[in-house]
C-alpha cells in the first residue's frame, strides 16, 4: 500500500476518534481502513493503537508517530503545491532566437512588456540569420523567415516578412526616381548578402517584382554588397543607392523622410515567418507564454 495514503488513513483516525469515522471521511470501507493500519504496523514492526471492543488509544509510540505523520503529511501538502506553481508560473531563463532586423526592430521593444507579464523570466535572446538546431543549442524558441523545413518542432504561421524598394531624397535628387522597374537596372542598386543555401540568395543580383506587368526579374548592380540589413539601411540614409529594406527596419525613416518609397505598384516578393518550438517544450509556463505572447503581437 502506498506509505502516504496510510499515513493519512492513520492521522484521520486518530482524529475523528474512529475507524468507523475514518473510513466516512476517507471515502473507503472500515476493512480497507483496517488494512492501512495493519500495513503501517508491519512496516514499523510496531504499534500504533491499543484496540478494545469499546475504544481505541494511541501507544506511546502512536502519539510520537501521530506527530511526525502529520510533519511529513504537511511537507507532501507543500510540495504539491509547489509543483502546482510550478506548472502555472511562467519562471526561469527563456533562450530566444530570432533574424536580425526583426530581433532588433520588433521582437525587442516588445520584450519589455513581456518581462512586466513575467517578471521571473530572464531571456537570453540571439539575433542571427543562421538557422540553429533548437535542441542542439538549447533554444526555447525560434522567430524564422521563409518556410520551415519538415521537422518535430511546432511552426506557427506570424505576420508576413515584407520589404520596400527606396532610397535617400539625396540619392534621388542627384539621380532621379524611377519610374518602372525597368528604371533600376541604370541605378545604383545596393544588395543584401544572404547566407548560403538561402533561398533568397539569387535575389541579391536579380530583383523580383510583381506589378502592372506581372512578375519581373530585374537585374541590378550597384556599388556594395552587405550581409547586415543594418548595415544596408545606413548605406541607403546615407544616399550611397537604392535598396530593398525591411518594413520592420526602416518605418521610422520613413515617417521621417531619411528614405523615400517609390515604385509602389511594384510589390517586392515577401517572405513568411513562423514562430518555431518543440511540443514537449511548450508544457513549461515560461515557453507557453511566450508563444501566447508572441501570437498575439504578431500571429496572423
Amino acid at each position: 500500500m502506498d506509505v502516504f495514503q496510510s499515513m493519512s488513513v492513520f492521522v484521520q483516525v486518530v482524529e475523528s476518534g474512529s475507524m468507523t469515522a475514518a473510513a466516512r471521511q476517507c471515502e473507503m470501507s472500515t476493512t480497507m481502513v483496517g488494512n492501512h493500519l495493519k500495513a503501517l504496523e508491519q512496516r514499523l514492526g510496531i504499534s500504533l493503537l491499543q484496540r478494545t471492543t469499546r475504544r481505541q488509544n494511541l501507544t506511546e509510540f502512536g502519539v510520537q508517530y501521530y506527530r511526525r505523520c502529520i510533519e511529513v503529511l504537511g511537507l507532501v501538502a507543500d510540495s504539491d503545491r509547489l509543483a502546482e506553481q510550478a506548472q502555472s508560473l511562467p519562471a526561469g531563463t527563456l533562450r530566444i532566437t530570432a533574424p536580425p532586423a526583426f530581433g532588433a526592430e520588433r521582437l525587442a521593444p516588445m520584450l519589455s512588456d513581456f518581462v512586466q507579464q513575467c517578471p521571473q523570466v530572464k531571456l537570453e535572446v540571439v539575433l542571427s540569420n543562421q538557422v540553429m538546431d533548437l535542441l542542439e543549442h538549447g533554444f526555447d524558441a525560434a522567430i524564422r523567415l521563409g518556410n520551415p523545413e519538415t521537422s518535430n518542432l511546432i511552426a506557427r504561421p506570424l505576420q508576413d516578412y515584407t520589404l520596400t524598394i527606396c532610397a535617400s531624397p539625396d540619392y534621388l535628387r542627384r539621380h532621379g526616381t524611377p519610374m518602372n522597374a525597368n528604371d533600376l537596372r541604370r541605378h545604383n542598386c545596393l544588395a543584401f548578402a544572404y547566407p548560403a543555401g538561402d533561398e533568397w540568395r539569387a535575389s541579391g543580383k536579380l530583383w523580383k517584382l510583381t506589378g502592372p506587368e506581372g512578375v519581373m526579374e530585374i537585374p541590378v548592380s550597384g556599388p556594395m554588397t552587405v550581409n547586415s540589413t543594418q548595415a544596408l539601411r545606413q548605406a541607403a540614409v546615407a544616399g550611397m543607392g537604392v535598396a530593398m529594406l525591411p518594413d520592420v527596419l526602416i518605418r521610422d525613416d520613413l515617417l521621417a523622410g531619411r528614405l523615400v518609397p517609390f515604385l509602389q505598384d511594384y510589390q517586392p516578393p515577401s517572405r513568411p515567418m513562423f514562430l518555431m518550438y518543440a511540443q514537449d517544450r511548450y508544457r513549461l509556463p515560461k515557453v507557453r507564454h511566450f508563444v501566447e505572447f508572441a501570437l498575439a503581437a504578431w500571429g496572423k
